[in-house]
């Protein structure tokens, strides 16, 4: 990204405001008589245009951004489309749709029968993401529909197995194509999986004229996702996240066609996991053992939320650090610290020396299989440290027993050696953390490997390296988006790619993908949306379109409109510049 120069200007200094509103005006109201009949979309355009003019008149004792990097306003071929399709053709050709006459419906056709709820459920949903609260009136249904009007989008499911009762996976057929013509619309998709993106495609095909009429255009769409693995980290130790906020946004993910919600659901702060098996760990290590914890009703409710929306839940019990909530609620878990020959009082990571230990990783661990259907489980790893290991002097003669000597990178792969073969046991795949795989602790060929350490170079190095072992990886290094600054980072979250590493191209086709994080240091249910959305968009994109699709003009324009329709759904995602939007964001 190119620098930004700062300047900073006076109170004394001219203040040429009015004239710039004044051009501003005039150039609106030309542009404005230049086109005739103008489609909603060009109108939303000129209004982001418009205000962004204004936005640029402000005059005060502040610093001023100015950004080297120009990003025009300007309608974009593929309208608001986002994430932008791999294959599109849209026309001028449009149709009307009205509330009274449209619906969503199965085609004779589909293996999917009106008792796949999960289709029902999406048809609805997106119903009212069309039409608003509109209802279809019974009387009125069977109208006649006018000769430029579009009254049915027909889904139609290819495969004998639809999949509507499963659950979605790594492996899950994502594709779709999508024809929007007379007499009627066809969705076509192997699984519901694709079906559910490409209703949320349609949705976003339709735009709305300054009088509040309905129009879709003549499109042709084939797509399917470039990555198969696209996530969202959401923290809830650190800060306590309800449960209406988690589910808000896994609505989000799926309207920017993410597929995993990545559970950090447990750290140091907080254990708010209820556990069946171990109640006592949330009894002691939660904010509060009533209101902070998520039940196993909470737990099953999140599986099923994101499970009609094509997500996946992977929940991370990261050991042996990050663990000291753990030790409230379960004796001799954790590593008693010493100072000099008598104990600190503190505790440090799991103790890996004990049997009991591993009877209780192997009890709790078999308990979380259970409950979380997905393939994979994210087992950590990261950021161990060995301070009160090397204090304890029950570890340090357990070490020359071992013949460890004094390198305690051994005593955590002894420990992550032993837990990867409790969780192999459950018949679960694992996800850790690149430190796992580069302390060389014996991991199996399907381990996956989640990189987040370093810089741009650093981490393309540990991209390198990973897939040239032969493991699958997953990158989050550049989408850390609890680092914020002033200005539109989302353009350095959409520029990075996790192909972008020296390697071949049988090596590049072990990444499976990447993770937006959003950590909970300074994030609860107060701000995790809107610092989130609509930065992990430009994340969302990355990871689904084509590697082509790099223009950051083009997608400012689709992003901000893209924006926009979040807000009008109800979600208050931030601006990403000086603008507005038709529907703003009405709060409480």
């Amino acid at each position: 990204m190119k620098k930004k120069r700062r300047r900073k200007i006076s109170y004394d200094a001219p203040q040429p405001t009015q004239y710039n509103s004044a051009v501003c005006s005039l150039g609106l109201v030309t542009l404005l008589l230049s086109v005739n009949m103008m489609t909603s979309l060009k109108f939303a355009v000129l209004l982001l245009a418009f205000s962004s003019c204004l936005g640029l008149q402000y005059r005060d004792n502040y610093i001023i951004e100015e950004e080297e990097e120009k990003l025009t306003v300007e309608a974009s071929k593929y309208g608001s489309l986002w994430p932008l399709p791999q294959k599109v053709q849209i026309s001028e050709v449009s149709f009307k749709l009205t509330s009274i006459s449209f619906k969503i419906v199965d085609a004779k056709e589909s293996s999917a029968s009106p008792s796949c709820g999960l289709l029902q459920d999406a048809y609805r949903r997106y119903y009212e993401y069309v039409f608003g609260t509109a209802k279809r009136q019974g009387p009125y249904t069977n109208r006649r529909a006018g000769p430029g009007e579009l009254t049915e989008l027909q889904v139609w499911i290819t495969s004998p197995d639809a999949e509507c009762d499963g659950y979605p996976s790594v492996t899950s057929d994502e594709s779709y194509e999508l024809t929007v013509d007379q007499p009627f619309a066809v969705l076509k998709a192997p699984k519901v999986w694709g079906a559910l993106h490409g209703l949320e495609t349609f949705s976003q095909l339709v735009y709305e004229d300054e009088y509040g009429a309905k129009s879709v255009n003549t499109t042709t769409i084939s797509d399917f996702p470039r990555f198969a693995h696209r996530g969202i980290l959401l923290d809830s130790s650190r800060h306590f996240l309800p449960i209406k906020v988690i589910l808000a946004n896994l609505e989000t993910m799926a309207i920017n066609k993410f597929n995993v919600f990545h559970w950090h659901i447990v750290d140091d702060q907080s254990f708010p996991y209820l556990s069946r098996t171990f109640p006592q760990l949330s009894q002691q290590g939660a904010y509060h053992p009533y209101t902070h914890v998520y039940t196993p009703a909470d737990v099953k409710m999140v599986i099923e939320f994101g499970r009609l929306r094509g997500i996946r839940v992977i929940p991370e019990f990261d050991t042996p650090g990050h663990t000291q909530s753990w030790g409230k609620g379960q004796p001799d878990l954790l590593t008693p610290c010493y100072s000099g020959s008598q104990p600190s009082g503190s505790f440090g990571p799991v103790n890996p020396i004990l049997n009991t230990t591993y009877d209780f990783m192997t009890q709790f661990f078999k308990e979380i299989s259970a409950v979380f259907p997905d393939a994979y489980v994210h087992l950590g790893g990261d950021e161990v440290d060995f301070t009160c290991w090397k204090s304890n002097p029950d570890i340090q003669k357990f070490m020359k027993q071992q013949g460890f000597e004094e390198d305690y990178r051994k005593l955590e792969s002894f420990y992550i050696q032993r837990l990867l073969d409790i969780v192999t046991t459950t018949q679960k795949g694992y996800i850790i953390w690149q430190e796992v795989f580069d302390n060389g602790v014996k991991l199996k060929p399907d381990t996956i490997i989640h990189v987040w350490k370093g810089n741009q170079q650093q981490y393309q190095n540990e991209m390198a390296n990973v897939t040239a072992s032969g493991y699958q990886t997953l990158l989050s290094t550049p989408w850390y988006l609890n680092r914020i600054s002033y200005g539109q980072d989302w353009r350095g979250h959409y520029k990075a790619d996790p192909q972008d590493f020296k390697g071949t191209e049988e090596q590049k086709k072990l990444v499976i993908g990447g993770e937006a994080c959003l950590w909970g240091e300074y994030v609860d249910g107060t701000n995790l949306t809107p610092r989130l959305w609509p930065r992990a968009s430009a994340v969302a994109e990355r990871l689904w379109s084509a590697k082509d699709v790099t223009d950051i003009n083009d997608a400012y324009n689709r992003l901000s409109m893209h924006r926009c329709r979040m807000v009008e759904r109800g979600i208050p995602a931030e601006p990403l510049f000086s603008s507005y939007c038709p529907r703003e964001y009405k709060g409480f």
